[in-house]
């Protein structure tokens, strides 16, 4: 196992020049450059930062990455997958927690304002959606844009911080990074991020920042690899008024079937495993819809329930009745 660097446990900066604890000292000496290539919108805001981290600090983490079994492994679905996620990610070790105390101190904060021209930025403490990711052969992500407000605190999501941790790793694996101009129309265009280790991705979170990752098909003698990553989201108070949307969930965009699915074409097994997993992953998504159309259905009768309970309740049910008698009335 690496050796965990000495500095490790002053992770957390009190000041802009302590950032070189656990930030390599290069991204903040290219700052001004990182915020430019971040600001060209294309297909929307991002940047990618090799060497994130100091060399020794990013293997620390990744010497004390979690097993897979410890994470949550069930999807939106409920049902278990290839993905693994640990939120909470304190109780890791020591690094992990370095890296806690990091991502809330302001220098830390700054730092990544500066990168992005977005200020007031707040860490999420309950990692909600975000902390390790591991993801295994097979295991793809659809195209999407996220929850857009903190379930617990209602702030506005702006910003992914990701950090890949794989030395190893081909784009042709699947499995890279793939920023989308817009996924639902044929004139998409999609840049590639390939996850290679202490590589950074920082982009924006708005009703336009699609992104996914092609299913992971490792070659042989390599299907003992992993795509393991640190997510961190980031959130502010308010958002420009021309970003601002209804609260939603995360919207997922289906895959469409791949162009060599023409007529008079022979499906191999290969292809009818594709088509299988292309309409198990369309039906979950609807599945998913049904239970969250099912669920306000639900607590839009409790809610009315309640307002028509007691003697208010009554006094505002009759008063409605009365209301509709005077109109029917009038239409007379």
């Amino acid at each position: 196992m690496t050796a965990i660097p000495g500095n490790v446990a002053s992770c957390a900066p009190m000041n802009d020049p302590a950032l070189a604890a656990c930030i390599n000292d290069r991204v903040i000496a290219n700052a001004d450059a990182h915020a430019a290539a971040f600001a060209r919108r294309d297909p929307f805001r991002h940047v990618v930062i090799d060497g994130f981290f100091t060399p020794d600090y990013a293997d620390s983490l990744l010497a004390q990455f979690p097993a897979f079994e410890r994470g949550n492994a069930r999807n939106e679905a409920g049902e278990l997958g290839g993905k693994s996620t640990v939120e909470r990610i304190r109780g890791l070790g020591t690094p992990w927690a370095a890296l806690d105390d990091l991502v809330r101190s302001q220098a830390f904060l700054a730092l990544i304002g500066r990168l992005t021209g977005i200020g007031d930025l707040l860490y999420d403490p309950y990692y909600f959606g975000g902390g390790t990711h591991e993801n295994r052969e097979g295991q793809d992500l659809d195209p999407h844009v996220d929850f857009n407000r903190h379930p617990v605190e209602g702030w506005h999501r702006r910003l992914n911080l990701i950090v890949y941790l794989n030395h190893e790793w081909d784009d042709a694996w699947g499995g890279s990074l793939e920023l989308h101009s817009d996924p639902r129309s044929p004139d998409d265009r999609i840049t590639r991020v390939t996850p290679l280790f202490n590589r950074a991705v920082i982009f924006e979170t708005t009703e336009w920042s699609w992104h996914g990752f092609d299913r992971i098909a490792l070659p042989a003698g390599r299907r003992e690899l992993s795509r393991r990553s640190i997510a961190l989201y980031f959130y502010t108070r308010e958002r420009p008024e021309e970003e601002l949307a209804g609260t939603h969930s995360t919207i997922y965009v289906d895959r469409p079937l791949p162009e060599r699915f023409r007529a008079g074409m022979t499906l191999a097994e290969a292809d009818v495993e594709e088509l299988r997993v292309l309409l198990a992953r369309r039906d979950q998504h609807n599945q998913r819809l049904y239970r969250d159309v099912s669920r306000i259905t639900s607590e839009l009768e409790r809610s009315r329930d309640a307002l028509y309970s007691g003697l208010f309740g009554r006094t505002r049910y009759f008063a409605g009745l009365a209301r509709r008698a005077l109109r029917r009335l009038g239409d007379r």
